[in-house]
């Protein structure tokens, strides 16, 4: 007896992307502080309770530690890196192509030049054979 249960297409994905989980620097000195003040046994309740591991408050106490409070905050999302200005993209972006065009311009006058420098070639032995 068949299924009667839809099976998805092959390009469905059932299950959406996970997302990466972010920490902000206060809530990574929060729980290292909150990890060294409980006691041995309970130190893995508040990694299960946060869904951490041990190696998280490793490199985050090694960071405090090393008075790097910078090195705490997630760069891919935090505002310690600033987004940059529309105009300022805008002008980026025209660059990388007018670079990209010069090039091309260059590329093609080599082309040309050859094209002529043959061309030239061609005449002086189509002249010389007649």
């Amino acid at each position: 007896m068949a299924s009667t249960t839809p099976m998805p297409a092959s390009g469905d994905d059932p299950a959406p992307k996970p997302k990466r989980r972010t920490f902000s620097a206060e809530y990574k000195l929060r729980i290292v502080a909150e990890y060294d003040a409980a006691p041995s046994g309970e130190k893995g309740a508040v990694l299960r309770r946060e869904r951490l591991y041990h190696s998280h408050v490793v490199e985050w106490r090694q960071a405090r530690e090393a008075g790097a409070l910078d090195a705490l905050a997630d760069r891919r999302t935090s505002a310690v890196r600033p987004k940059k200005a529309a105009e300022q993209a805008e002008l980026e972006r025209l660059r990388k192509k007018v670079a990209r065009l010069e090039k091309d311009v260059a590329r093609r006058d080599a082309a040309l030049e050859v094209m002529g420098k043959a061309n030239a070639l061609l005449e002086l032995l189509s002249e010389s054979a007649d």
